[in-house]
């Protein structure tokens, strides 16, 4: 693993994320490197997203299947 540093970070931010580090019972630097590890992941998830080949769904056939299937499940629990 490697080791980051960070300089100019505002005081208030480092107390912001010293509290949201205590609240969940963890140290600063875990808490921080679980931050930025689930920004990195939704920066590649962005990227695959926008990859997606953009597929036209008719919104009301769709909306139609969502209430059958609704009212089919009432029935059911009938």
């Amino acid at each position: 693993m490697r080791t980051l540093y960070l300089r100019n970070v505002p005081d208030e931010v480092v107390e912001r994320l010293e509290l949201l580090a205590r609240s969940e019972r963890m140290s600063l630097n875990a808490f921080a490197v679980r931050e930025l590890s689930a920004t990195s992941h939704r920066a590649a998830n962005e990227r695959l997203l926008a990859e997606l080949p953009v597929i036209e769904v008719d919104r009301s056939a769709l909306l139609r299947v969502i209430e059958e299937g609704r009212i089919e499940e009432g029935r059911a629990a009938r």
